[in-house]
């Protein structure tokens, strides 16, 4: 009877779902409208259903193959969309940008929306019925469902359905074409999301008279769908012939070309009003601070590229190390921390398109990875599976993407429209850095710290208390360098409430099994925007 309570409290799962709760209460102290109460029921069945998926992964009863050695990270997945979008609409409201401040409402409901769907689905499968379960998730169904018909025009209903009819087809293929590679929560994240912007881009190309905003923010929405279609039409086409062969790889190349010559590139033009190579030329020679910049980030790449082929020259000529260590994979942070700080000094339009730009890359590359597209498949596949470690148990390799994702994401989703000169006041001029912070900084110096002197464990984790503590620590001194060299953000004495904030996402650092390149500067991005 003694030993039974301490087990709950080491429980790792427990932690991180009262880390999200403690999050969830600092966004509603902040902000408390007719959706707060939403989120609270969301949170609850979230709650309850995480531990049904918990066991279908155990049980192995899942209808897909979902990545091992995690749990199904249904909480801190559920609760990401609904609290960006309630921060953004208070941003939104603030400045007096109705449109948007209707867009982050569509953001919010089709959040909760997502995650409800992803809950019935473990309900459904689930023998027996949960009846405690399904009840809970009843309730909170009805909750968000009453709440969606009394703030949603009918308009804006119609939008959270296609949204979600997107994520049920897109959902299906992508865990029956990539195993293992996801947990449920980080399915719902990324398929999530990838859902709401295509949904996003085939609105706004069926209604062009509409379109507006800075050219610069179709970029991404272009380019996810371009490298979707490619993977996936690639992905069913050579289930049914061999990839390996000149023959294929050829053939790879010319669709490949043509989807970006013939169809990605003058459906961008539609939106920018210009050729997308002229926009871009322009774009980039606007000033002589651009080319220094493009020249320091290419010299960067060089010498990323120079660590890999150092580290498998070491392999191949006899030493016994066979995984990169942590610290050697944690290089890649610093080379990433180095080339986004001076973006977000000097450029932030020049960051946001370079980007999306190399997020393109990355997947193109992944691409001839994965199908041993000649003349470099063979080779990436030498040269990548030094760096795997036990999150990339899947055919994709997808450690570098999410690492360009996590500091990427704040920069993308920074709502420029309702930021008077692109700033925002107190905690919010350091929400394009919550990337750099959480993942760039916070997570690279808990891992090294903590991999090298840590002693002291979390309970339940392999995750030190010294690691978290030097995290906390570097970021705040991080944050005391961005206030030097960056003269906008001017923090209004927030000083206590940044600290709580990095102190908070630290703690989720140690406890979550889930992606923390992608959950981490998330939930920072949302704190630091109230």
């Amino acid at each position: 009877m003694i030993v039974r309570p301490a087990a709950i409290l080491i429980n790792p799962v427990l932690v991180e779902s009262a880390v999200v709760l403690a999050m969830l209460l600092c966004v509603h102290m902040a902000i408390w409208n007719q959706h707060s109460w939403c989120c609270i029921a969301l949170f609850v069945q979230a709650f309850y259903v995480q531990h049904k998926w918990d066991r279908l992964l155990r049980s192995g009863a899942a209808v897909f193959q979902f990545r091992p050695s995690a749990n199904s990270g249904i909480v801190p997945a559920s609760m990401v969309m609904p609290l960006l979008g309630l921060a953004l609409k208070e941003k939104c409201t603030a400045s007096g940008n109705v449109y948007f401040e209707r867009f982050s409402m569509v953001v919010t409901i089709t959040g909760m929306c997502l995650a409800l769907f992803l809950s019935l689905i473990a309900l459904g499968i689930t023998r027996p019925v949960p009846t405690n379960t399904c009840v809970i998730a009843g309730v909170a169904s009805s909750a968000i469902l009453y709440t969606a018909k009394q703030t949603l025009t009918v308009s804006e209903v119609i939008e959270v359905l296609e949204v979600l009819l997107i994520f049920v087809y897109l959902s299906l293929i992508v865990l029956y074409l990539l195993p293992r590679c996801l947990t449920p929560g980080e399915a719902l994240l990324i398929v999530g999301g990838i859902s709401f912007i295509v949904n996003q881009l085939i609105k706004r190309s069926l209604n062009l008279a509409e379109v507006k905003g800075d050219p610069v923010n179709y970029f991404l929405p272009v380019v996810v769908v371009g490298s979707l279609l490619l993977g996936v039409f690639f992905a069913l086409l050579f289930c049914f012939m061999e990839s390996e062969t000149w023959g294929s790889s050829l053939f790879f190349h010319m669709m490949t070309a043509v989807l970006g010559l013939g169809i990605l590139m003058p459906w961008l033009a539609l939106f920018i009003g210009r050729h997308p190579i002229m926009w871009l030329l322009d774009f980039v020679t606007l000033n002589d601070r651009r080319l220094y910049l493009l020249g320091y980030w290419l010299f960067l790449a060089v010498v990323a590229t120079c660590v890999v082929l150092h580290q498998n020259y070491q392999r191949q000529s006899g030493s016994k190390k066979h995984q990169a260590s942590t610290v050697v994979r944690k290089y890649f942070h610093l080379i990433v921390v180095a080339t986004y700080v001076p973006g977000l000094v000097y450029d932030r339009q020049l960051l946001h398109v370079a980007s999306v730009g190399c997020l393109a890359i990355f997947l193109f590359l992944e691409y001839v990875r994965y199908f041993r597209i000649r003349p470099l498949g063979q080779l990436l596949r030498q040269l990548l599976t030094l760096f795997l470690d036990e999150r990339d148990s899947g055919p994709l390799i997808l450690t570098h993407v999410y690492l360009l994702l996590g500091m990427s994401l704040p920069i993308w989703l920074f709502p420029g429209p309702c930021a008077p000169k692109g700033i925002l006041p107190g905690a919010g001029g350091l929400v394009p850095y919550a990337g750099v912070l959480a993942v760039g900084v916070g997570d690279t110096v808990a891992s090294v710290f903590g991999s090298t002197m840590g002693e002291i464990r979390w309970p339940g984790t392999k995750k030190t208390v010294e690691g978290t503590a030097t995290s906390v620590f570097a970021q705040i001194i991080a944050v005391a360098m961005f206030l030097i060299f960056d003269g906008s953000i001017n923090l209004n004495s927030t000083y206590s409430w940044i600290v709580g904030c990095i102190t908070l996402v630290a703690m989720l650092e140690a406890y979550t099994s889930q992606i923390d390149n992608l959950l981490l500067p998330l939930y920072l991005f949302i704190l630091l925007l109230l």
